[in-house]
C-alpha cells in the first residue's frame, strides 16, 4: 500500500512505478523511525502561531521507505558538510591547499553534484500540495538563478561549487544561500514554562508511557515555534537598524545598544563577547573584500531554522537521549538566546530495536517581508542528491510555516537562527509566490 504522503508529492504513475522497483526490497517500517530533513505532513507540533494540532508520532522513513543504511548515510553527510563548511577544515584526502569540494561522487552514500544549468532557462512551476510545494533540484537551480542568485542586481550561475554545497540536502539550501556554513550561534526559541509546569502538574502519562518519556514529550509540546521565529524576527528587524548607515564595528554596536535600548530589550545587558555582540564580526563574508569588506552598512540580518534532537549529552541517561532532556537547549526566559554550545549534531538514541533517526534539519528563510507567519516560505530538503543510488534524487521544498514547523519523532528542538550577508545578495524577492512560477 502507497503512502499517502508519497501519493501528496504529486507522482506519477510512471514514477511512482519506478519508485517501486527502485525500493523492491522488502522494507520493515517497524523496524525503521527516521525523518530525512522534515517533509513535515502533519500539524505543527509546536502549536505555532495560533494553535495547532497536537503531535503525531512517526517519521519520514516510516512514510517515504527509508532503510536504516538510507539514515546512517544521511548522517554521515550531514556531518561531512558540517565539517568541510568549518574555516581552515579540509577533507584529510586534501592538503591544505587543495579544494573542500570533490567532483566526484560521494561513494559512501551515492552523493552526486547536479549538474549546471542553463542561466537563461525559466524554470517549471512546483506541485503544489496541502502547504508544500516541490520541485526536483535541478529546477530548483533554475529558479535560485532566475530569483535568488542576484548579487548587486545581475543574475549569477550557480557555480560548481554552490551546486556541490546544495546536493548535501537540506542543510546544502540554508549553505548555498547564506555563504559561509551556518554556525547556529544566535538561535532564538519560546519555551513556554507556565505550559510546561502545569502540564506536568496536571496531566499523566500515556499507557506503557516511561516517566522519562512523559517529561520529554511535555517538554517537546511547550516549545512554540511561531513565537521563538517572531523574537528571531523582531532581533533581526533591530540589527538591520543599526546596520543603517555604520562604517564600522564600533558605531554597529552603538546603534545596536541605542536600539535595543528604545526597545527596551534585555538583549542590551548582553556581554559584551556574548554571542550576540559578536555575531556580525564572526560571519566570514563580513571581512571579504567582494562581501561586507569590514563595512557594517553592506550587510543584513537573515532568518534560517534548525531542528535537532534534545538528548546529545552522552553522560546523561540513556532516557535522556532516547526521550529527550527536558532541561536542554531552552532559551533564556529575558531574552530568548538559545545556548548552541552543545548541540553535537547528534540524533536521538533508538529506545526500540531497529531504530535510526536523522540528526538535524534546516530550513532557509533569508530575508521574507511578509507579515503572516503562516504565509511566510521555507525552503528545504527531503535528503542528498543520489540519483544512481536507492535513496534517490533531492527534492527542493517551500512550505508555508505550519508545514516547516511540523513535528517528527527525530527532532524535540526547534530554533530560528540568525545570521549576516552582503545587502548586495537577494536572498528574496519582494513578494515569494509559492511554486513560482
Amino acid at each position: 500500500m502507497l503512502s499517502h504522503a508519497l501519493v501528496s508529492l504529486d507522482f506519477t504513475t510512471r514514477e511512482l512505478l519506478i519508485f517501486m522497483y527502485q525500493r523492491r526490497k522488502s522494507l520493515a517500517f517497524a523496524t525503521v523511525g527516521a525523518v530525512i530533513c522534515t517533509a513535515g505532513f502533519m500539524p505543527s507540533v509546536s502549536e505555532a502561531a495560533s494553535g495547532g494540532h497536537g503531535v503525531k508520532d512517526g517519521s519520514y522513513a516510516e512514510t517515504h521507505g527509508l532503510t536504516a543504511n538510507d539514515v546512517k548515510n544521511i548522517n554521515a553527510l550531514n556531518e561531512r558538510a558540517l565539517n568541510l563548511g568549518q574555516p581552515g577544515k579540509f577533507p584529510a584526502e586534501l592538503p591544505p591547499r587543495a579544494s573542500a569540494f570533490s567532483r566526484t561522487p560521494d561513494f559512501a552514500g551515492g552523493r552526486q553534484v547536479p549538474p549546471a544549468q542553463p542561466l537563461n532557462r525559466m524554470p517549471d512551476a512546483y506541485r503544489a500540495y496541502d502547504g508544500r510545494a516541490t520541485t526536483v533540484v535541478d529546477n530548483y537551480i533554475r529558479k535560485w538563478q532566475q530569483v535568488y542568485s542576484h548579487r548587486d542586481g545581475k543574475a549569477q550561475q550557480m557555480t560548481e561549487e554552490q551546486r556541490d554545497k546544495l546536493s548535501y540536502g537540506c542543510v546544502g539550501i540554508t549553505w548555498v544561500n547564506s555563504g559561509p556554513y551556518p554556525t547556529n550561534k544566535l538561535a532564538f526559541s519560546f519555551f513556554d514554562e507556565n505550559k510546561y509546569r502545569n502540564d506536568l502538574r496536571n496531566t499523566r502519562p500515556r499507557p506503557n508511557e516511561t516517566q522519562a518519556e512523559f517529561e520529554g514529550r511535555i517538554a517537546k509540546g511547550s516549545f512554540d515555534e511561531g513565537k521563538g521565529f517572531k523574537r528571531a524576527r523582531d532581533v533581526a528587524s533591530i540589527m538591520n537598524k543599526a546596520l543603517e548607515n555604520a562604517h564600522n564595528e564600533g558605531t554597529y554596536i552603538d546603534n545596536l545598544k541605542t536600539q535595543l535600548a528604545n526597545n527596551d530589550d534585555a538583549l542590551l545587558h548582553e556581554d559584551s563577547r556574548s554571542n550576540f555582540y559578536s555575531a556580525l564580526r564572526n560571519t566570514p563574508s563580513f571581512k571579504e573584500r567582494d562581501g561586507g569588506n569590514y563595512d557594517p552598512s553592506k550587510m543584513k540580518a537573515v532568518i534560517y531554522s534548525k531542528h535537532f534532537w534534545s538528548g546529545q549529552d552522552q553522560r546523561a541517561s540513556s532516557d535522556k537521549r532516547k526521550y529527550g532532556d527536558p532541561d536542554a537547549f531552552r532559551p533564556d526566559r529575558s531574552t530568548g538566546l538559545v545556548d548552541m554550545s552543545k548541540d553535537r549534531n547528534i540524533s536521538r538514541s533508538p529506545a526500540n530495536p531497529g531504530e535510526s533517526w536523522i540528526n538535524f534539519d534546516y530550513g532557509w528563510f533569508g530575508a521574507q517581508t511578509e507579515a503572516d507567519v503562516d504565509k511566510t516560505l521555507w525552503m528545504h530538503g527531503n535528503h542528498y542528491h543520489a540519483p544512481n543510488s536507492d535513496v534517490g534524487p533531492m527534492h527542493v521544498y517551500e512550505s508555508k510555516f505550519r508545514n516547516w514547523s511540523a513535528g517528527y519523532a527525530d527532532f524535540d528542538r526547534g530554533t530560528y537562527v540568525i545570521t549576516f550577508v552582503p545587502k548586495s545578495w537577494n536572498t528574496a524577492p519582494a513578494k515569494v509566490i509559492q511554486g513560482w512560477p
